[in-house]
């Protein structure tokens, strides 16, 4: 069964990027509305995270950024089929504006390692061809559950000379290692991760367990940390890739502290683009203790 779903996935992957960017991007739009007006897990779950984390909305507020976020995933969605299935460097050309390049070229040119930190807002996988086209990363990444949609990735994802490290202890151990020799990686940092390696921290209205393993992978190391994010146009016609430098807070001592800071700067990045957000990740699976799961 996994198998099949993995050729099913697959098949729609080739379908979407054989169309034109536009229309791929339109009818991923349309996948998305239908998502939004008929029952599915999906958009409950994308409900049930902004229900909690935006108490501040209106029922109307409410529904219409659930709206805009279903449309956004469906988008998403058709985008990274176009980035998997393409030559680099034509995904490349659709980003139309980079804020903070100087940061990034800075970081290199000083020869130090570099953790290049994203989350699930945007889109990654452009992001990705476009780190990689600046340098040559090590990328980190949760590995899919289907066989066939994984080995497509793994693939596609080192076009342009980088390396990929799944998020197994082998993964782990030859991210460290990059960094401590100076090399540069990107890592995603709000997968939810094992109660072991995380701690629960702010993240909008509520406590969300968060990994501890970027600042763990900066304590003791000559390394910098950047914030790395490709947000969608608002004509839809491209994407703007924004970097920035951590503040000091990401770098101290006090593992809980760090870790909240790595929050705090991804949920003001959600705050400018909340529709961009991959509210339908399970993102708050495992609760403190004494409260209600959500999910």
């Amino acid at each position: 069964m996994e198998r099949l779903k993995g050729a099913i996935i697959v098949g729609f992957l080739r379908l979407f990027s054989s169309l034109p960017f536009a229309v791929a991007q339109r009818l991923g739009a349309a996948v998305g509305w239908l998502m939004w007006k008929l029952p599915n897990r999906s958009r409950e779950v994308v409900r049930t995270n902004l229900r909690h984390c935006m108490p501040e909305l209106s029922t109307a507020e409410l529904e219409d950024l659930v709206g805009r976020t279903m449309l956004d995933t469906g988008r998403s969605f058709a985008e990274s089929a176009c980035a998997w299935m393409w030559k680099p460097q034509k995904t490349v050309s659709l980003i139309k504006e980079v804020e903070g390049l100087e940061v990034l070229q800075a970081a290199l040119a000083n020869g130090r390692g570099i953790v290049g930190i994203t989350s699930h807002l945007g889109n990654w996988e452009v992001l990705n061809h476009w780190y990689c086209s600046q340098c040559s990363p090590v990328i980190f990444y949760r590995p899919p559950k289907q066989k066939a949609v994984d080995e497509l990735l793994k693939k596609q994802r080192v076009q342009l000379g980088n390396k990929v490290a799944p998020s197994t202890r082998e993964g782990i151990i030859s991210v460290m290692r990059e960094v401590r020799k100076g090399g540069a990686v990107g890592i995603p940092a709000d997968p939810e991760p094992a109660l072991k390696s995380g701690v629960f921290v702010p993240f909008f209205a509520v406590q969300a367990l968060t990994s501890k393993f970027v600042p763990n992978l900066l304590k003791g190391n000559d390394a910098q940390a950047i914030y790395l994010h490709c947000l969608r146009l608002p004509d839809n016609g491209g994407f703007k890739v924004v970097v920035e430098a951590a503040p000091e807070a990401l770098y101290s001592d006090d593992a809980d502290a760090a870790v909240a800071s790595m929050s705090k700067t991804i949920e003001s990045y959600v705050r400018r683009w909340p529709s961009q957000y991959m509210w339908s990740m399970k993102r708050f699976k495992k609760r403190p203790p004494g409260e209600k799961k959500w999910y």
